[in-house]
């Protein structure tokens, strides 16, 4: 790491029920800090714990006044928790990392030196995750899709050991499910993303979030790539997305309709009860809404153009 390295690192930590980890996670997120000579902020969030989550971040504050803390009434998931935070951290370098102690505090001086390298952005990837196996199958078929999809060549899309340059964050809303995504929405607005393999440590204490052996986020693996593509790669072309599936709805409808004709032109009669007939007829209306809905999307767009910000000035 450069030894003139004097900026100021913010460390994010969303937090929902982890009132076990809370004090070992401090303290070897202190004990890793200790020996860097910049200065530093731990932020917590705590998601609206039903556990003594709030009681225990307000004593270890009282103990170090680099601490903050942001309580949410409720929980509001994980995005929200992010979004708030970036907009409290101070940072010239913001760290994001797990409240469960399965994210390796002693990590952060690697981030720090990969993101020397030039990187806006770098990923963690848990190359020897200790999860649970369904978990892990479901996580590769995941960061499998959306990398074909995106075409960014990462690891663990999901993975929340990240490390960004402030100017990352300040450009990037997230809401929804999108913290899943912040590798592509930062590729997509013209950032450079590393990866760093990092040590991921099996669960201490507590219970996955996302439901007995992760199932709950097979639902959110199918949906997501698709809802991703569409607010990076055709949020200014929607007619693109819908009409390219319109066009090929309408083009095997009009291809079983020629079918039949020429089989009523042979003879063939009668054609009015065949089932293929319906189904043609079906797959050219849902072209057409298809197609009209992508024009839709594009007036919309061109409405909203002039109030949204689609370039990024590096300097």
């Amino acid at each position: 790491m450069n030894k003139n390295f004097n900026k100021k690192l913010s460390i994010v930590i969303p937090v929902f029920n982890e009132m076990e980890s809370l004090e070992e996670l401090n303290l070897r997120i202190t004990k890793a800090l200790s020996g860097l000579s910049f200065d530093y902020e731990i932020v917590y969030i705590d998601d609206g714990s039903t556990d003594n989550s709030f009681k225990i971040l307000k004593k270890i504050k009282e103990r170090n006044p680099k601490i903050k803390i942001i309580q949410f009434r409720r929980n509001f998931g994980k995005s929200a928790a992010l979004n708030v935070a970036f907009k409290e951290a101070n940072g010239d370098l913001i760290i994001t990392m797990d409240g469960d102690l399965q994210d390796e505090p002693t990590e952060i001086i690697n981030f720090i030196k990969k993101i020397e390298e030039g990187y806006d952005m770098v990923s963690g990837w848990k190359q020897n995750r200790k999860d649970p196996l369904i978990k892990l199958i479901s996580s590769k078929i995941f960061n499998f899709t959306v990398s074909k999809l995106t075409k960014i060549k990462l690891h663990d899309f999901n993975c929340g050991f990240k490390i960004y340059r402030s100017e990352v964050i300040k450009n990037i809303e997230i809401y929804g499910e999108l913290h899943r995504f912040l590798p592509v929405l930062a590729y997509e607005k013209g950032f450079k993303i590393g990866e760093l393999k990092i040590k991921h440590n099996a669960r201490k204490f507590g219970k996955s979030k996302y439901g007995k052996l992760g199932l709950r986020r097979i639902k959110n693996y199918l949906l997501d790539p698709i809802n991703i593509i569409l607010l990076t790669k055709y949020a200014k072309k929607p007619a693109h997305f819908f009409g390219n599936i319109g066009l090929l709805s309408f083009g095997l409808g009009s291809v079983f309709f020629l079918y039949l004709t020429i089989l009523w032109l042979l003879g063939h009669r009668p054609i009015g009860n065949r089932p293929l007939l319906f189904l043609g007829i079906l797959l050219i209306i849902i072209g057409i809404q298809l197609i009209s809905m992508g024009f839709l999307g594009e007036i919309i767009t061109r409405q909203n153009s002039k109030k949204e910000k689609i370039y990024y000035v590096k300097k």
